[in-house]
């Protein structure tokens, strides 16, 4: 898997039990997976069409790196499926925990966001 984005859990982050709230992490991930989409795309016009099921694993607290990862699963037509996985980095040590993972779609949109094939450069390429 390739690292996509580093974030710190912030005081902001934080929900009723002293933990990151769960939403924070799925829109670290959505935006993350949105970056990552369109680099594979090379193109800007990309969407979320779909969020599998979300696995939170292990809780993340106040001060933690988050590194977020991603992987091209699948190339269809208009469509990149990409399956992410957020982990704790220990800066000390160098170790990292799974915190989550999740599978998303994206779909390149035209101007009217309507669907719209990826090139073929890309599907070439990434050919899944």
């Amino acid at each position: 898997m390739e690292l996509i984005t580093t974030k710190v859990c912030m005081t902001r982050d934080i929900g009723v039990h002293g933990n990151m709230f769960g939403g924070i992490m799925l829109s670290w991930l959505d935006e993350a997976a949105l970056a990552y989409a369109c680099q594979v795309a090379d193109s800007t016009r990309m969407v979320t069409k779909s969020i599998s099921e979300v696995n939170f694993e292990k809780p993340v607290r106040e001060g933690r790196i988050v590194k977020i990862y991603g992987d091209v699963l699948r190339i269809g037509n208009t469509s990149i499926t990409i399956s992410l996985e957020a982990r704790s980095h220990n800066p000390f040590s160098g170790r990292q925990k799974v915190v989550c993972k999740t599978k998303m779609v994206f779909v390149q949109i035209d101007e009217e966001c309507e669907p719209q094939p990826l090139s073929k450069k890309v599907k070439d390429e990434y050919g899944c």
